[in-house]
């Protein structure tokens, strides 16, 4: 589905930058999805200039086609969840690493008030999230603050902000530093996230090392946190990684400062704008909530 939601907002708006815009997505993404389409059907759907789109024949014969799949999708899932009864349900995405001092608070709070309500929980990529709070499947998300312009038609509420830190294994040799600088990670193998999935990982890495004049040295690429926290367990690498991490791994992993600090990442709620359900409602202000001391 997501394949045909992408080619179809490229083909309304005849230019890769606009619908990723549309999309809340990155333009990579929508390039790539549009790419594994033509490959998977084994027809050219668009032919391509230096700034937009046009539908070729056999685009514009699927683009009829693709409409009326995605039509009768919807028209089936709005159907199936009117026969479950899914009316009290709350679809909330998440990144793990980020909001492991957030989620499990704000479950607790939300669940004692809203006792009927059940929240659904995706874990998904910011991008992800981006694109299933445009399609209405995600009504919450709680992650990284993205771009200004990938908000578009969206609110954010920032909710915490943490420094970032070096995650080794126990026996790494620099596992005994109180604190490490980018010169001490030069050369060092950097355990990370695929930049396909998430290229707001990489741009966060950049502005890190810049101030070092370089870049890491990325050995390996990982589509999730746990074959992340496997591989440095394992002695492969070292991991850059929210200050709140550590509750997360407990002593599989240390978890190191970085000195300087460096810019802090901001991590909050997002949803769609406009008059939003009772339950997003609370939800987000469940996450607001500060602990009492």
């Amino acid at each position: 589905m997501r394949h045909l939601r992408y080619f179809i907002a490229a083909a309304e708006e005849e230019n890769v930058s606009r619908a990723a815009l549309k999309l809340h997505v990155s333009q990579p993404g929508v390039s790539r999805q549009i790419h594994d389409l033509e490959d998977e059907i084994g027809v050219r759907l668009f032919e391509r200039s230096a700034k937009s789109l046009k539908l070729t024949e056999a685009g514009r014969v699927f683009l009829a086609g693709a409409k009326s799949v995605l039509e009768r999708a919807d028209g089936a899932v709005k159907q199936a969840r009117a026969a479950a009864g899914a009316g009290g349900e709350l679809h909330v995405g998440y990144a793990p690493s980020l909001t492991v001092k957030i989620l499990p608070r704000a479950l607790r709070l939300f669940q004692a008030r809203y006792p009927g309500v059940r929240v659904a929980l995706h874990d998904l990529s910011t991008e992800e999230m981006l694109a299933r709070l445009g399609e209405g499947k995600l009504q919450v998300a709680l992650t990284t603050q993205p771009q200004a312009k990938l908000l578009r038609g969206l609110a954010f509420r920032l909710l915490a902000s943490y420094a970032m830190c070096v995650a080794v294994a126990p026996n790494h040799p620099l596992a005994k530093s109180k604190s490490l600088t980018l010169a001490q990670l030069a050369g060092e193998p950097l355990i990370g996230y695929r930049r396909a999935d998430y290229p707001d990982y990489h741009e966060h890495l950049g502005r890190i090392f810049a101030p070092a004049g370089g870049a890491p040295r990325v050995a390996e690429e990982h589509d999730g946190i746990a074959s992340i926290i496997a591989a440095v367990e394992a002695g492969r690498g070292y991991a850059l990684v929210p200050d709140s991490f550590e509750c997360m791994v407990g002593p599989r992993l240390k978890i190191i400062p970085l000195n300087p600090r460096g810019e802090l990442i901001p991590v909050g709620a997002i949803w769609k704008k406009g008059p939003a359900s009772p339950a997003a409602e609370a939800f987000v202000e469940a996450a607001a909530e500060r602990p009492a001391n």
